[in-house]
């Protein structure tokens, strides 16, 4: 039985690299709906966010380019941490005021969210990373996303 964790413990990477994929994903799917109206659009209504509009929009551009740099594993850490941010916003600005638990106000996705990137500032990329490749590209040993620098 001890064999299974030492398993599980070597595919961690692998299934850390998907996870941020897919988090990633469907984080900037939630901003290319409120921009372009794709993909059942803003809240489901077929439209868009106006552009400019206070928070919709922004939100909607951080959703875009947070989630796309997640995917993709590109400066991972620093998109999470912004795309954590913006969801507590969210979660307390537009649904905190309607019930207590997110269950009662609607603020699930937003909620798990949150945390799902706050994962990820403090676990990196994972395998799949792009900032793997760059590192390697440049000559660097260590992956500054998932080691500490040595003094």
């Amino acid at each position: 039985m001890s064999a299974l964790p030492a398993r599980l413990d070597q595919a961690r990477p692998y299934a850390l690299g998907l996870f941020r994929i897919v988090i990633g994903l469907l984080f900037l799917c939630h901003g290319a709906a409120s921009l372009f109206g794709v993909l059942g659009g803003a809240q489901g209504s077929g439209g868009t966010v106006p552009v400019g509009a206070w928070p919709g929009w922004y939100a909607a551009v951080i959703q875009l380019v947070t989630g796309l740099l997640v995917m993709i594993g590109l400066g991972t850490r620093s998109a999470a941490f912004l795309a954590s941010g913006s969801m507590a916003y969210a979660y307390f600005s537009a649904h905190q005021a309607d019930g207590l638990f997110p269950i009662q106000n609607s603020g699930e996705a937003s909620v798990l969210f949150c945390w799902t990137m706050l994962l990820l500032v403090f676990t990196g990329p994972g395998a799949f990373a792009l900032d793997a490749l760059f590192a390697k590209a440049l000559g660097r040993n260590r992956d500054p996303e998932r080691e500490p620098a040595t003094a």
